[in-house]
C-alpha cells in the first residue's frame, strides 16, 4: 500500500515543479522572453564624418561640402546611466579618422567640384568614353590634390529604438585586432556616454562557464537591413535577432581569448550583443569571417565574439556600473514575467511604468498592446489537464490512503504464525485459545498442540469460564 501511495505523491511533485503560474516560482525564462528583455536595450551606432575641403579647381579657391561618410554598427547599454558598449572599429572613423579617409574626401570633393567643369571643356559627354574620362580624372587629381586642404568633423551618434537620436562622447576606446606590422592591436571595443538616466540594460552573463553548444543569439542592425528597400523606417531603429549556438573558444592573433558561433551576421552587427537564454551578455560580436579575395563575402558560421569578462576587464576603472538594473529594466522584466504568466493587469502596470521612463520603444508598445487587447477580450484558456491530473492524483491517494487506514485499524491486534514461532523459541510460550466456530471445527479437526479449545457459543453465553496465567501472552486462532 506503502508504494501505491508513494508513487503518485511523486507524479505530483514533478508536476508541480513543471507546471506554469502560480504553483511554483518560474526559474527559468522562455526564449521569447529572453529576447524581449534584450531588444530595447541594444541600440544603432553611427560613426558620421563630414568635411570642408578648400580647392582651386583653376578659377580660384573653394570650399566644397563632399558627401558624410557613415559606418555603422550596433551597441548596447552596459549601464542604464547612458553608458554603452560598442567596438572599437565602429566608431575608429570618428575617434581617430585614418588617412585614407582624408584623401577620399579631397578626392571626392575635386571629383565633384573640378572633373565636370574640365569635361565639359574638352567636350568630353560624362560617361561617354569611360577610359578618357579615367584618364582625364587621373590628371585632374595630380593636378590639384597637392594644394588641397580637408577639414574633419567627426561626430558619433546613437539611435535607440524609440527613434530619438543622441550624440555620444567616447569615454574609452580599443583600437580592433590587426595582423599588420606597425598598427596597434586592441580589444576592439569602445565605451560610449550619452546624456539620460534610466535607459534599457543589459546584465552581463559568466562568459567562463559558457560550453560548447550552448544557445546563443545575436542582436543588432545589419546593413542589409537597414537599407532594404522594401522595409519601411522602423527597420532601422529596431534590432533583428539570429539564433545559433557557441561552436568553439579561440584566441585572436594576440593571443585574446574569443569565442567562436554560427550565429549568422553582417556588416552593421559588429558591437552587438550576444545573449544567452537569459537574455544577458554573453559576448560582443567582434569580426566575421570574410572568403579570400580582395571582396571576399562574409562566410557564416565562422563569427567570433569578444567574452563578458574582457567587457567587465574593459570598464573597470570608469565610472561604469555593472549592475545589470535600472527602473526601465525593472518595470520591463518585471512585466515580462507577469505577461508570460498571464497576469494581464500586473503585466499592463509594470509596462505603463517602463513605457513613462523611455517613451516609444516598439516592443513595449507593441506588449503593452496585446496585453491591454488580453485584458479586454482575455483569451480563451486551455483545459486544464494539469490541474485534472493532481485531482485525480489526489483523489486516488486518499483512496488508497483510506483503505490502507482501514485495514491497519482491523488488524492492529493481528499477529502471523511466524511471530508465535519466535515467541516460543524465546522461551515466552503463549497461551493458545482455538475460538473457531463450532462447525468450521467439526469440518476440519485441525488440532493445535497444548492449545485450549473455547468455542465462540460458549464466550458469548458465558460458559466455560477460563483462569489464564496473566505473565503469559494470550494468543487467540479464529477464522
Amino acid at each position: 500500500m506503502v508504494r501505491r501511495f508513494a508513487l503518485p505523491a511523486a507524479v505530483i511533485l514533478a508536476l508541480a515543479a513543471g507546471a506554469p503560474g502560480p504553483l511554483s516560482a518560474r526559474t527559468s525564462v522562455t526564449v521569447q522572453e529572453a529576447l524581449l528583455r534584450a531588444k530595447p536595450a541594444v541600440v544603432l551606432v553611427i560613426a558620421e564624418v563630414s568635411a570642408e575641403v578648400t580647392l582651386d579647381c583653376g578659377a580660384g579657391p573653394t570650399t566644397v561640402t563632399p558627401p558624410v561618410f557613415r559606418e555603422t554598427g550596433t551597441g548596447w547599454f552596459v549601464d542604464g546611466r547612458g553608458w554603452i558598449i560598442t567596438n572599437g572599429h565602429v566608431v575608429q572613423p570618428a575617434h581617430t579618422p585614418p588617412r585614407w579617409l582624408v584623401n577620399q574626401q579631397a578626392q571626392r570633393a575635386v571629383t565633384t567640384a573640378c572633373l565636370p567643369k574640365v569635361l565639359q571643356r574638352q567636350g568630353i559627354i560624362p560617361g561617354e568614353r569611360p577610359d578618357v574620362e579615367d584618364a582625364v580624372k587621373r590628371r585632374l587629381l595630380d593636378q590639384v590634390l597637392p594644394t588641397t586642404k580637408v577639414k574633419l568633423n567627426p561626430q558619433v551618434s546613437v539611435v535607440i529604438s524609440s527613434g530619438a537620436r543622441f550624440k555620444a562622447e567616447v569615454k574609452k576606446y580599443s583600437p580592433p585586432v590587426s595582423n599588420e606590422p606597425g598598427v596597434m592591436s586592441g580589444r576592439d571595443l569602445a565605451l560610449l556616454l550619452i546624456p539620460g538616466a534610466e535607459f534599457p540594460v543589459l546584465p552581463l552573463a559568466d562568459s567562463k562557464v559558457g560550453r560548447i553548444g550552448d544557445p546563443i543569439h545575436i542582436l543588432g542592425f545589419p546593413g542589409v537591413v537597414l537599407s532594404h528597400e522594401l522595409l519601411n523606417q522602423s527597420a532601422s531603429v529596431e534590432a533583428s535577432v539570429t539564433n545559433g549556438a557557441v561552436s568553439g573558444f579561440k584566441q585572436d592573433v594576440t593571443n585574446q581569448p574569443v569565442i567562436q558561433t554560427d550565429a549568422p551576421a553582417a556588416w552593421g552587427n559588429s558591437g552587438g550583443p550576444a545573449v544567452d537564454q537569459k537574455g544577458a551578455v554573453l559576448g560582443v560580436l567582434t569580426f566575421v569571417s570574410l572568403a579570400p579575395g580582395p571582396e571576399g563575402s562574409i562566410v557564416q558560421g565562422f563569427n567570433f565574439v569578444i567574452p563578458s569578462d574582457a567587457v567587465r576587464e574593459f570598464v573597470k576603472d570608469t565610472e561604469v556600473k555593472i549592475e545589470g538594473k535600472s527602473k526601465f529594466t525593472d518595470a520591463w522584466f518585471s512585466g515580462l514575467r507577469e505577461f508570460f504568466s498571464e497576469d494581464w493587469k500586473a503585466a499592463a502596470r509594470y509596462f505603463e511604468a517602463a513605457d513613462k521612463l523611455v517613451p516609444n520603444l516598439p516592443d513595449v508598445k507593441r506588449v503593452l498592446g496585446e496585453t491591454r487587447e488580453n485584458i479586454k477580450n482575455p483569451p480563451p484558456r486551455p483545459f486544464p489537464w494539469f490541474w485534472v491530473a493532481v485531482g485525480v492524483t489526489l483523489l486516488s491517494g486518499a483512496g488508497y490512503g483510506g483503505q490502507f487506514g482501514l485495514r491497519w485499524h482491523r488488524n492492529r491486534y493481528r499477529i502471523q504464525p511466524s511471530e508465535v514461532i519466535r515467541m516460543l523459541e524465546a522461551g515466552k510460550a503463549p497461551i493458545v485459545l482455538d475460538v473457531r466456530r463450532t462447525e468450521v471445527y467439526d469440518a476440519l479437526p485441525l488440532k493445535i498442540p497444548n492449545s485450549v479449545r473455547l468455542a465462540p457459543e460458549e464466550l458469548a453465553s458465558g460458559v466455560g469460564g477460563l483462569e489464564l496465567d496473566t505473565t503469559r501472552p494470550v494468543v487467540a486462532y479464529c477464522t
